[in-house]
């Protein structure tokens, strides 16, 4: 591994071996299956296939996402402040790995000894009524699952900045890392159905989707940290702030504030769109056996446009524009879904690609940014704080997406979904308005925030040489 440090208008290499990034990219697999799978799925897992009322699993969502929020900043503060001969990130996926993943296997079980049904008389659908034990099981398998999820995500997400400080290297790992996360989002998003399907009996067949799912996380986890060796030049020593004050300093940070502007709208946006994407293709387009195929042309789109978008952020110099460009790009195909006939149509098919080409830039460009923002912070504070950072950023993320599958959960019940039955025109404009227009709209108002975004390959050049000064004083 090489490593040149120069002037502040001469780049600033600090190459890592591609065997760094392969390893790490297998963490992002694991992850990435889960994240798909519950974005995609929960709330079509839970209304359509168990019958439980989608407004309670959108409270109950909400609810469990603000604990899980809370826990982000929480648990990356003491990540920062943590000692331990594994480093400050890895002892937390030793410990806690297979617990996440039996953790998601658990979502996708809903015990019959607490669950009662009946059958809806008109469409003879099932529906679950709600007990308290029904209830009581889906909070806090939601709590536990999102707790789970905070301390493996947070630990793997963090390691990112102390791996290297390079400004190019730094969007190249993270692509290399999106290309796990691909291969794990076109599992999460294609084959939980098809492997559900494969039992007789759909509720054992979820549930061993679930288990399965559990399964390789856990094993693409363990591959990153025995593959992964840390840097422990670059982890800083523990962070001596207070949790609070530490956690507010991050707002001071002008880039950082920018950046969760459009973490907002980003997350309301893409979890509308992921959540609906299934009532979408089964009720507006009755196209419900094409699902797993649409969903694997969306994501091998998305993994074939990785190296374009970094090509473009390496030759621009400037990602916020070019994160911009790639989700104008999504989101203008998205919404024009809305004009499309009812019933099946081809035309979804090229809409599919273009929105898949231009989501491809969510996958590069927000996490190669991130990472800029804490040398922007360590200039101001003289402290490296990359798991708080990462935990802000995980608190407002899944406010943002708790909020998405409130409402979600709660259009659908206005607007008169019935789980199972041919839905009524009203039903199927509230579809069509939250996976397309609403979404669209909401993205198009925040593009300000990544047009100006103030840091560029120069001025993070510039940063870097500041620091290394103040390192030499």
């Amino acid at each position: 591994m090489s490593h040149h440090s120069g002037p502040a208008d001469a780049p600033v290499r600090d190459r890592l071996p591609i065997s760094t990034k392969i390893y790490y990219l297998f963490g992002d697999i694991g992850i990435s299956m889960c994240i798909a799978g519950f974005s995609f799925f929960i709330l079509f897992f839970y209304a359509d296939i168990a019958g439980v009322s989608p407004g309670l699993v959108g409270t109950v969502l909400l609810l469990a996402k603000i604990w899980d929020a809370v826990t982000d900043p929480a648990f990356g503060w003491l990540s920062d402040r943590t000692r331990s001969r594994f480093g400050r990130r890895k002892v937390y996926l030793i410990y806690f790995s297979i617990p996440f993943g039996a953790a998601f296997s658990l979502l996708w079980f809903l015990p019959q000894k607490i669950a009662s049904y009946v059958l809806d008389p008109v469409t003879g659908g099932r529906i679950v009524l709600m007990s308290p034990g029904v209830i009581a099981w889906i909070a806090g398998i939601f709590f536990l699952y999102f707790t789970l999820f905070t301390i493996t995500s947070v630990s793997y997400y963090a390691m990112t900045p102390e791996l290297t400080r390079d400004y190019d290297e730094r969007t190249s790992l993270i692509t290399y890392r999106m290309v796990g996360g691909t291969i794990g989002y076109m599992a999460g998003a294609a084959l939980p159905p098809v492997i559900a399907g494969m039992f007789a009996n759909q509720d054992i067949g979820w549930f061993g989707m679930g288990l399965i799912f559990a399964i390789v996380t856990i094993v693409c986890l363990y591959i990153t940290v025995l593959g992964v060796r840390q840097r422990p030049e670059l982890e800083g020593p523990p962070s001596e702030l207070p949790a609070f004050k530490s956690m507010l300093t991050c707002f001071k940070n002008k880039p950082f504030d920018y950046l969760m502007v459009m973490q907002v709208a980003s997350g309301i946006c893409f979890m509308l769109v992921m959540s609906y994407m299934a009532f979408f293709l089964t009720y507006v387009m009755d196209m419900e056996s094409q699902i797993p195929i649409l969903m694997i042309l969306l994501l091998v789109t998305i993994g074939a446009f990785l190296v374009f978008w970094k090509w473009l952020m390496d030759r621009w110099g400037k990602k916020g524009p070019v994160y911009a460009l790639g989700l104008f790009i999504a989101f203008s195909a998205t919404a024009s879904t809305f004009f499309l006939p009812q019933g099946g149509s081809w035309v979804i098919y090229p809409i599919i690609f273009i929105a898949g080409f231009g989501f491809s830039a969510q996958w590069v460009c927000p996490w190669s940014i991130f990472p800029d923002v804490m040398e922007h912070d360590e200039l101001m504070t003289g402290e490296r704080r990359e798991g708080l950072y990462y935990g802000v950023k995980g608190l407002i993320d899944k406010i943002s997406n708790a909020f998405a599958l409130f409402v979600g959960g709660w259009v659908l019940e206005l607007f008169g979904f019935v789980a199972g039955a041919e839905q009524t025109p009203q039903a199927l404009l509230g579809i069509r308005l939250f996976f397309g227009p609403v979404p669209a709209l909401v993205m198009f108002l925040s593009f300000p925030f990544l047009i100006w975004f103030p840091i560029t390959r120069k001025t993070h050049m510039e940063t870097l040489a500041e620091l290394e000064r103040k390192r030499h004083q």
